[in-house]
């Protein structure tokens, strides 16, 4: 895989978490779906999603996170849990 199709793939992950950012509060269905097809490309593509947008959205049903509404942090010890509010699954980040 040539690096000039790598970059393209990044930016058009990019664009989908910049459109998903914007549609969060009006319509997280259609957010939703911009993670979804992030997902797809990322594995299509053999790319790893950049760590700070992957913790932007619900790993289990890919919800996109709105603070305050759909999710909960809380740091315990050494690591932080997200809990989906949507699914009810969490995960748990070291630091």
């Amino acid at each position: 895989m040539d690096k000039k199709f790598k970059t393209r793939i990044l930016a058009r992950i990019q664009h989908l978490f910049e459109e998903a950012e914007n549609i969060k509060n009006k319509n997280p269905e259609l957010a939703k779906r911009y993670i979804t097809l992030v997902r797809k490309l990322s594995l299509k593509a053999k790319i790893k999603i950049p760590l700070e947008l992957k913790r932007r959205f619900c790993r289990h049903c890919y919800a996109y996170f709105i603070p305050g509404k759909n999710y909960t942090v809380r740091t315990t010890g050494k690591t932080i849990t997200y809990t989906c509010k949507s699914c009810g699954k969490w995960m748990r980040f070291g630091y």
